[in-house]
């Protein structure tokens, strides 16, 4: 028989978990060396021979059972295999009540059971429960998966049934409870138990002895530890282990609350011990005077800390890496000066096994009185048992027990545990009333009732809170004549005192847990769900093992001897600091405040980077990102900065700029400490997956050198990530150590590589990006030359700006139906969130699957409409689908989302679709996946179809596939693997859309970018107005010609628009839209001329009215469209949006409906030789309104004008891209070039909104008309208001025609006194606030076709 000797080696209960979590921590560190010297050879024995039959050889009289059905059918009968007696046992009844137990004579290691029914007969037990216990006593239910776990059993009397145990358990006794069984006939069983014999040397702890184990030096600095051993009590707090230096260094192993904390401190030289100290809490109800294991392993600062084969990883504060301990660590309690914080630390109480300690047996050497034990008073190497018999109940539970009939003294004390805030825990029919005590809302409630003749007397009392928090709490309650006390814990403040007139009688009867008969004064609650122990009843203790055999009282659905609560918040499955809350059945969390969302707290509500935000549509901002998602790292701010083709992430430091330094040197360096707004782990995943990133870094120097030579020691160095140094500078690379003057050779001083290495008196700078990012970002700068007379330097570290996301356009193309991709096992037990985006014309396909042995998960699309996550974690196949409204297969990109967790799955799609299931409350939580993971088809035919014909590959694109935080790098494993294309085309189909106000969507390998060249917008999406704010005299002109061939301004700014002019030459329908905002009218906002006498206007007259002025030829005066009475000069935003098609105008302003007006039959449709657009005034050599000319086109237009677009050309942001210009423009240039302007010409986005005017009444509304047809007036003249005086009117008529008159005769004159063939001369008034250079009356335009000058030099400046 195999044998697991614990003394001197780790127990096989753990084992396993410490070599895995040793190694995998510490790989190739002497720790771990240590640790697998030595046990790797025990370990394979239990691993290969802890199999033995442990029940085969037990006599019979080791077999117990609660009842038999008669002598043949005894418990001795019930080996595996055996025929003996009737051929197993079966109890007296067939009822939860039975049970089957087997002593193995002594502690045991228990791997497996099976299970048989009762040979040759119609019994056997198909369900049961199994329990546990060292002494017989106390019993412990078997968990698996967070719960009391229930084995299947047999279908029929031979077959036999065995199970692994997850867990393998150390136990003498095991106990079996039937829960279901044969419908044919009875409860049946024989049973087989496997495992091996086990021995450990054992400690009991009385709460006084403490064992020291003395140093053999008398310092010890370790920088690596491993601590492990076994613990069982019933005391809710105790100090396990400690060990303290005179340095500030501690560790602290110990119970806090039925929890087991462990503190340490490895020190911290900068800001004293408290920033060193390290507290981590583990487990709950350890208090359960059951056996726990611990593991402590410590590499320098990394921490493993196991409890019962659940591991946190952590790593300690402060800076040093060592545990320097004096004298001894002493194990079962504290020394006197004992280093953490707080008092009232007890010792130990209870028993502890297996004490291992940096290879040393603690235990051992305590036998053979190697240590120091003398604070024991009667050391034992045996574990002394309580004596404690908990009941506990569930929601159809009741105990019932006898009092003291007809007493006039009520006393009742117990303890109870339990996680519900409401529950009945004792209830009492007195003999003229009713006694009550329940916890109600986390507090003891007590209601007593009495009735007297005709009167009735009622006594409340409330004490303690949040007593559901699992512990055990004391109630005593003592209820007298005309006085009641309740005290909880024991303590005197917790005590509440009832003075109502009271006359108590007792009934004799008490009910616990639950009382469902009626009665006059039922109780306010009917049941408890929980644990209760030591209870006296009328001061007398209840005799629960009578209880138990029948003999006094009774019971219904209570397990005896046992407490069987579960902390279903321990392991905390609530992930990234959600808060666990639960209630006796069930655990939810609360994920408020963590950035994290779902049943467990698992996916992040925030996108992994600037790229993925851009792509939803949004605009510049500050974000919160997430770029590992589920992963570890936790969300934080950064700055997005959305241009036309690139997405920059910023990430900000604290450095304010030009921080000045002095007083340094090469010996006493100042360090510059540059803190983010993001950890460092965190900027790192930012860099890792950009493009590309920057990171603008500036030294200002007088007399301080910066790098010295290349070959010389230099002054002032960087640490970048990873805390490496680095010796280049902004604009160098690294391993040259150069500023970028040194690299570009233009330094101040030519045999120096830095501007601030000449040394000289003056200011200097050296400045330049660092651009490789894998240094970035810059975490401190040691500047080393500030402390000579008069030298000085200031520092200025830009923000570190990323560019692009290679994990989100992470791509790969499936061109066949066999062509998958594969990778590493999917590590996802307990939690798993996928997510990725998928593009395909295919109706169906498996995104992906890995399998298990009979676990499994895969993601498929099942049909163009259906979308399926199926998964099987041992509960047997589950299957989500969404169903779409509309086919997945259109080509486009779709978003799929899926989740398992502990508590449910979830499968979203495109972030419309939802489909979820909750989990079973009873069941297996574990995914156990072991094939590769296979990705673009299934990862085997053989397992179950899950399309119509069996699983199909699949056809078309993959992207940004994360599987639990982790991207998976598609792109890199589609290169060498036939049939998969690295990258995906066609982004456009899914994301044009976004491009808005006729942007072109242009296709990029690793995403798309919106073209704006064609449209008066700029911006990522096309969606910021362009405008530009006009002075007076300002203009802008736009040759409309195809050919382009105007001549060019003298004093111009003319720029090259990449645009090719769309404008037809004969013209049947413009489309026109501008927005603009002025204080200052008349104006022409925009003229549209032509080679003959064809023109478009829009101006705002004297009032401020918007008028619309088409002369298409066939009319004797233009056609005038009055858009609107009212003042629009008034410094606020207006858009106008216009189109004609033949005779129909259309004309939208502000946000008013779009109003329809007709050109008369007697005009032309056809606008002949468009030629030029103006915005803000004219200056035109070919024909132009004169009425235009002489009443709007001075000053010219002041205020601001944008997004201006005439048939397909966006004229304003062709004149102010000042990329598009050429400083060394020529007049050749600028002939060539379609736009140009004159005068002062800003860029501004002219308040982006249009103002949205008032409504007005029907009566004074222009557009509320009854016919929308109707003809308007040619000539402003002709439009007289309602209730002018018509006196007035001719009055005014006169005095216009003499001042036209007049005005007439001096253009006439100026004309003929500077007529110039070519060129025209104006005697203009300049506006003083205007360089004569750049007023537009000093400029020259070249006509466009001088041939033909002379007929067309009618030209108006007035």
């Amino acid at each position: 028989m195999a044998m697991l000797i614990a003394g001197s080696n780790i127990p096989f209960s753990f084992a396993d978990v410490y070599n895995k979590s040793v190694k995998d921590m510490f790989p190739d560190s002497e720790i771990a060396r240590q640790y697998t010297h030595g046990r790797t050879k025990v370990n394979q024995i239990v691993k290969a021979k802890c199999d033995d039959a442990l029940a085969l050889s037990l006599p019979h009289t080791a077999f117990t059972s609660s009842s038999v059905f008669s002598n043949g059918y005894a418990a001795g009968y019930a080996k595996l295999n055996r025929r003996g007696g009737a051929g197993g046992w079966s109890p007296l009844d067939s009822d939860h009540y039975q049970w089957l137990q087997v002593d193995l004579g002594s502690r045991k290691q228990v791997s497996a059971i099976a299970t048989q029914g009762r040979y040759s007969s119609s019994d056997w037990t198909t369900r049961y429960r199994l329990l546990y216990s060292d002494s017989g006593r106390n019993w412990k239910p078997y968990h698996q998966d967070g719960n009391i776990w229930a084995f299947s059993g047999n279908s029929n009397s031979e077959s036999s049934i065995r199970h692994e145990l997850q867990h393998g358990v150390v136990t003498r006794f095991l106990r079996l409870v039937p829960l279901e069984w044969s419908k044919e006939g009875r409860i049946g069983l024989r049973i087989e138990v496997y495992g091996c014999m086990y021995w450990a040397d054992m400690i009991n702890f009385d709460g006084q002895g403490v064992i020291s184990y003395r140093f053999k030096v008398k310092k010890m600095k370790l920088i690596k530890d491993v601590i492990a051993l076994r613990f069982k009590t019933s005391e809710s707090e105790g100090v396990i282990l400690h060990g303290e230096g005179q340095q500030g260094d501690y560790i602290t192993l110990a119970l806090r609350k039925a929890k087991l904390q462990l503190q340490i401190n490895l020190g911290s030289n900068q800001y004293g011990s408290i920033l060193g100290h390290t507290s981590v809490t583990t487990g709950s109800l350890l208090d359960d005077n059951h056996w726990h294991s611990v593991v402590i392993e410590r590499y320098r600062r990394n921490v493993n800390f196991t409890l019962d084969r659940h591991t946190q990883h952590f790593r300690t504060n402060g800076e040093f890496d060592h545990l320097d301990l004096d004298y001894e660590l002493s194990f079962g309690g504290m020394p006197y000066s004992g280093k953490p914080v707080g008092g009232g630390h007890k010792n130990f109480k209870g028993c502890m096994e297996s004490i291992n300690y940096n290879g040393d047996n603690i235990t051992d050497l305590a036998r053979r009185k190697k240590l120091d034990t003398s604070s024991f008073r009667n050391l034992s190497f045996s574990c002394v048992e309580t004596q404690s018999f908990p009941v506990f109940f569930n929601a159809t539970s009741f105990l019932q027990l006898p009092g003291r009939a007809a007493h006039d003294i009520v006393s009742v004390s117990f303890q109870f545990r339990t996680w519900n805030p409401y529950g009945l825990l004792i209830f009492s029919n007195l003999d003229d009333g009713t006694l009550e005590v329940s916890l109600e809302d986390g507090k003891v409630g007590v209601h007593i009732n009495v009735t007297k003749t005709t009167k009735h007397y009622r006594a409340d009392l409330a004490s303690g809170s949040g007593l559901n928090d699992g512990q055990w709490h004391i109630v005593r309650l003592v209820a007298k004549e005309n006085s009641a006390m309740l005290v909880i814990d024991d303590e005197e403040a917790s005590a509440v005192h009832s003075t109502s007139p009271l006359s108590i009688t007792t009934g004799g009867t008490y009910h616990l847990g639950g009382y469902f008969l009626q009665t006059l004064f039922p109780p306010s609650q009917r049941y408890y769900q929980g644990c209760m122990q030591a209870i006296m009843v009328d001061d007398q203790p209840a005799d629960l093992h009578a209880v138990e055999k029948g003999l006094l009282g009774a019971f219904e659905n209570v397990s005896l001897d046992m407490c069987a609560i579960v902390d279903r918040c321990m392991p905390n499955h609530c992930e990234h600091g959600g808060r666990c809350k639960q209630t006796w059945d069930t655990f939810s969390c609360t994920c408020d405040g963590t950035g994290y969302t779902g049943a467990t707290c698992h996916t992040s509500i925030y996108e992994p980077s600037c790229e993925a935000y851009k792509h939803l549509g949004r605009s510049s901002d500050t974000y919160w990102i997430d770029p590992d998602g589920s992963g570890p790292l936790g969300p934080f701010k950064v700055n997005c900065n959305m241009t036309e083709d690139k997405v920059w992430t910023m990430v900000m430091n604290n450095l304010p700029p030009r921080t000045t330094v002095t007083g340094s040197s090469r010996e006493r360096r100042t360090i510059l400490q540059v803190n983010y707004s993001a950890s460092m782990e965190q900027v790192t995943a930012i860099t890792t997956s950009a493009e590309h990133c920057e990171q603008q870094i500036t030294y200002s120097c007088r007399m301080s050198r910066l790098l010295n030579t290349p070959d010389g020691t230099p002054y002032t160095w960087w640490v970048g990530r990873g805390s490496e140094k680095h010796f280049y500078w902004g604009g160098s690379g690294p391993g040259i150590q150069k500023c970028a003057c040194g690299i570009d050779r233009n330094c101040t001083d030519p045999k120096y590589d830095c501007n601030c290495d000449a040394d000289h008196a003056q200011w200097r700078e050296d400045s330049g990006p660092l651009t490789y990012k894998e240094h970035l970002p810059v975490s401190q700068v040691a500047v080393g030359d500030t402390n000579r007379a008069g030298s000085e330097a200031k520092l200025t570290v830009g923000p570190l700006r990323c560019q692009g996301d290679d994990n989100y356009w992470n791509a790969a193309s499936f061109t066949t139906p066999s062509s998958y991709l594969h990778f590493a096992t999917f590590q996802a037990e307990t939690s798993a969130d996928i997510s990725f985006y998928f593009k395909t014309s295919a109706p169906y396909g498996v995104f992906l699957e890995n399998l298990g042995n009979t676990d499994f998960i895969r993601l498929e699309l099942k049909s163009p409409q259906v979308v399926s996550f199926s998964f099987d974690v041992g509960n047997g196949p589950v299957e989500l689908t969404v169903h779409t409204t509309t086919p997945l297969n259109d080509d486009q990109w779709h978003r799929v989302m899926a989740e398992r967790n502990v508590k449910e799955a979830v499968l979203q799609l495109d972030q419309i679709y939802r489909a979820s299931r909750p989990a079973p409350a009873q069941g297996h939580t574990r995914l156990e996946l072991f094939s590769q993971l296979y990705v673009g088809k299934p990862a085997s035919h053989t397992c179950q179809d899950s399309a119509a014909g069996g699983q199909r590959g699949f056809l078309g694109c993959i992207r940004a596939l994360r599987m639990n935080g982790v991207t998976l790098d598609l792109e890199e494993r589609a290169k060498v693997t036939p049939g998969v294309k690295p990258g995906c085309q066609g982004h456009c189909t899914s994301y044009g859309v976004y491009c808005r106000n006729g942007g072109k969507c242009v296709e990029k390998y690793n995403g798309y970018l919106c073209d704006c060249n064609a449209t008066a917008y700029d911006g990522p999406f096309c969606t910021q107005d362009v405008g530009g704010f006009f002075e007076a005299g300002t203009l802008v002109k736009y040759n409309l010609l195809p050919e382009g061939a105007a001549g060019a301004m003298k004093d111009s700014k003319v720029l090259v628009h990449p645009l090719t002019p769309l404008q037809e030459v004969n013209s049947t329908k413009e489309e026109l839209g501008f927005s603009f905002s002025t204080s200052s009218a008349p104006a022409i906002l925009l003229y549209v001329s032509s080679k003959t006498q064809d023109y478009m206007a829009v101006v705002l007259r004297h009032n401020g009215s918007l008028q619309v002025r088409y002369n298409l030829g066939g009319l004797k005066e233009p056609f005038a469209i009055d858009v609107d009475q009212r003042n629009l000069a008034n410094g606020q935003p207006h858009s106008i949006n216009m189109s004609r098609v033949n005779r129909i105008i259309t004309i939208q302003l502000d946000h008013y409906p779009a109003v329809s007006y007709t050109l008369p039959d007697a005009s032309d449709t056809k606008f002949h030789l468009v030629k030029t657009l103006f915005l803000g005034k004219v200056y035109e050599t070919g024909h132009v309104d004169p009425l235009v000319i002489e009443r709007y086109n001075t000053p010219g237009f002041i205020g601001c004008l944008s997004r201006v677009q005439f048939n397909g050309v966006a004229p304003l942001k062709a004149a102010l891209r000042s990329g598009s210009i050429s400083t060394q423009a020529t007049q050749t240039t600028a002939a060539a070039s379609p736009a140009s302007y004159q005068g002062k010409l800003l860029e501004s986005n002219c308040g982006a909104s249009p103002h949205t005017i008032p409504p007005m009444s029907a009566a004074t509304d222009p557009w509320h008309l009854d016919n929308t047809d109707a003809e308007f007036p040619f000539n402003e003249e002709r439009v007289i208001p309602d209730g002018v005086n018509r006196d007035s009117a001719i009055i005014g008529g006169i005095i216009a025609v003499v001042i036209f008159t007049i005005l007439c005769t001096l253009v006439f004159l100026i004309r003929y006194m500077f007529r110039h063939k070519g060129t025209y001369h104006t005697n203009e008034a300049k506006s003083t606030t205007e360089p004569a250079g750049e007023s537009a009356d000093t400029a020259i335009i070249g006509t466009d076709n001088p041939e033909t000058i002379e007929e067309s030099k009618k030209e108006w400046f007035i």
